[in-house]
Formats: structure tokens, C-alpha cells, sequence
């Protein structure tokens, strides 16, 4: 949607085929060829690559907790329907092997969580979901490796915020949190108020997508890597947003899950130099972090 109303001088001209389980709120808006139906059906991903494929920007998935829960489910999408995206774009291939931007976790990664993250950090995921989006990333560079595709696979941190976000995704409650907030809602969070947590707003999010998509080809051989993500601890965010919302009515308690402490409220300084040397960027500071996050993409 951004690509299409933005007429991003990248991709002027270009058609922006948007693959979803509905339809977009703008479904005529110019350059934007809506598919609706679920990524995991192959005539619904055969619908998509019609015409072929230049750039392919891929977010679906079966995140966090809702992947734990359905493994049936998780691997269908995360694994067997990703896995023939690529093959599928490959069968397509006429003339430079197509950019692929995969949207891959910092879950990978696992918990307990090492003291420091780096890129030299090697992944260990623990939860489903880590290991299917790591079994992914090794996919992507195998595949970019033989010049099939031009992939990157992007270790997003905790992106937020929609206020509608699936319950069954553990990490919700950090989504909910901003709207609540600013909505004067009162908020018991179940992790500690000295939690740190790694997070980007959705709007640098599709910057640093989009950023992807743009890159010269040959930079490097290395195509998985961590993206840079502002750490932040509960209790200084619940401050900023006190600042952001001084009127606010909300009343904040802490009753935290050890389960839910290790897996998104433990997570050690993180260094990206890869990332950072390519580009890519993370909110700044948390009043740009919260602002960002409550301003429509």
C-alpha cells in the first residue's frame, strides 16, 4: 500500500500485487493489484505470480504463540507454502534472478537469551516459529547462493503496534499496550517493569522493507542478519507514554509470567552492524518509537 500511494520513484510504474486473507481498504487505488484468499493455497499464490515476479516482499506467517499452538498450521505456511513461494518465483525467472525480501524473527535466537547479541550471535530457536523461520532463511541462501533469486532474510524485532493484534500471539500484550494507553485503558502486563524488550514501530518497518528492496545487487554474501531495534524496558516505556499522554487515566500493574519474561521481556543489548552498515534504521528514541506507532502506515 505504501509502494502504491507513495509513487516511490523506485518502482514508478510498477504493479504492487498485495496477497491477503481480505481485501484492502483502498482496493482501487492505482497500481494495486489486490489477491484475497490464504497464501498457503497454491492457486491463490499462482494467482499472485501472474505476469511474474520482480520484487517480492514476503511477511505471511503463523507467528509466535498461534504457531506453538497449531504446528500443522505453522508448517503448512511457514514452511511448506514459503518454501514453493520460492521455487514458484524461480519457475517464473525471465532475465536478473528477482529481489525476495523475507520477513524473518529475532526468535530465532531462542530463550534463555545469550548476554549480548551480535551478528556473530548463532541462532538457537527454541519455540516453533524461530526454528520454521530459521529452516527459511537457510532456504533463501541457498537459493541466492545458485543465483536463483536475490534474497534477504530480515530478523524483524517486536513490531508495533496494532490494536487488533491475535491474541494468540504471546507477544500481544506489547502491541496492546500503546493503544491502551493512549485510550486511558488500565493495563496489567505480564512481564516485569524492568523487562527490556527489542521493538520497531510499524512504520519503520515498511521503510526498512522497502529499504530491502531498493538495495544495489552483489553487496554481500551474508543475506540473514539482524535489523536494529530500539531497547527498551517496560517501565521506560510505560514513562514515555506518560509523557505522550499526560492525561491519561491508565493505571499500570505488573504480574509477570516467567514463561512470558523469558521469551520477550530478557532481551540482552543487541548490535547490528551489518544492518546498520547497509542502512537500516530502528525508531531512535522512545518518543519516536511511540509516536510511530500510533501514527497510521
Amino acid at each position: 500500500m505504501t509502494l502504491a500511494a507513495a509513487g516511490d520513484p523506485v518502482f514508478a510504474g510498477a504493479t504492487v500485487t498485495a496477497v491477503d486473507l481480505a481485501a484492502p481498504n483502498s482496493p482501487d487505488q492505482p497500481g494495486l493489484r489486490p489477491v484475497v484468499g490464504d497464501f498457503g493455497d497454491a492457486e491463490v499464490r499462482r494467482s499472485a505470480l501472474v505476469g511474474g515476479v520482480d520484487v517480492l516482499i514476503h511477511l505471511a506467517g503463523v507467528l509466535g504463540g498461534a504457531a506453538e499452538a497449531d504446528y500443522a498450521l505453522s508448517r503448512r505456511v511457514n514452511v511448506d507454502a514459503t518454501l514453493s513461494l520460492f521455487e514458484e518465483v524461480l519457475a517464473l525467472r525471465d532475465g536478473p534472478a528477482p529481489r525476495v525480501v523475507f520477513c524473518s524473527t529475532i526468535a530465532v535466537f531462542g530463550a534463555p537469551l545469550p548476554p549480548h547479541i551480535d551478528d556473530a550471535t548463532p541462532p538457537q530457536p527454541v519455540m516453533t516459529y524461530g526454528v520454521q523461520k530459521l529452516m527459511m532463511e537457510q532456504a533463501l541462501e541457498q537459493f541466492t547462493r545458485r543465483g536463483w533469486i536475490d534474497g534477504y532474510a530480515l530478523r524483524l524485532p517486536g513490531i508495533v503496534a496494532r490494536a487488533d493484534a491475535d491474541a494468540r500471539q504471546r507477544a500481544a500484550f506489547l502491541n496492546r499496550l500503546f493503544h491502551a494507553y493512549a485510550g486511558g485503558q488500565s493495563l496489567e502486563l505480564p512481564v516485569s517493569a524492568g523487562g527490556a524488550t527489542c521493538l520497531m514501530s510499524l512504520t519503520t518497518c515498511v521503510d526498512n522493507l522497502i529499504h530491502a528492496a531498493r538495495l544495489p545487487r552483489g553487496l554481500m554474501q551474508r543475506r540473514a542478519f539482524t535489523l536494529p531495534a530500539l531497547r527498551v524496558t517496560l517501565a521506560d516505556l510505560m514513562a514515555g507514554l506518560a509523557r505522550s499522554y499526560p492525561d491519561s487515566s491508565t493505571r499500570v500493574t505488573y504480574r509477570p509470567d516467567p514463561d512470558l519474561e523469558a521469551q520477550f521481556a530478557s532481551f540482552p543489548p543487541l548490535s547490528t552492524p551489518i544492518a546498520s552498515a547497509l542502512g537500516f534504521r530502528h525508531d531512535g528514541t522512545i518518543a519516536n518509537l511511540i509516536r510511530n506507532a500510533l501514527t497510521p502506515s
